[in-house]
């Protein structure tokens, strides 16, 4: 069994709120690697703004 498929295995066996802690420090894992280049953080914000006027829903790719 491949480490991935045993990290799944264990994942699967997790509660909803446990899979919810895991999730969120996978996104912080990703984000510590991303490049924080002046555009980035532009995307960012203007992301944020559009979230906070409703113009655009907060997604999950």
């Amino acid at each position: 069994m491949s480490t991935l498929q045993e990290i799944e295995s264990a994942i699967s066996r997790l509660s909803p709120d446990e899979m919810r802690q895991v999730r969120e420090w996978l996104d912080q894992q990703i984000e510590d690697q991303w490049e924080m280049t002046p555009e980035f953080q532009a995307r960012i914000e203007r992301s944020e703004q559009q979230m906070a006027a409703g113009v655009r829903p907060r997604t999950r790719a």
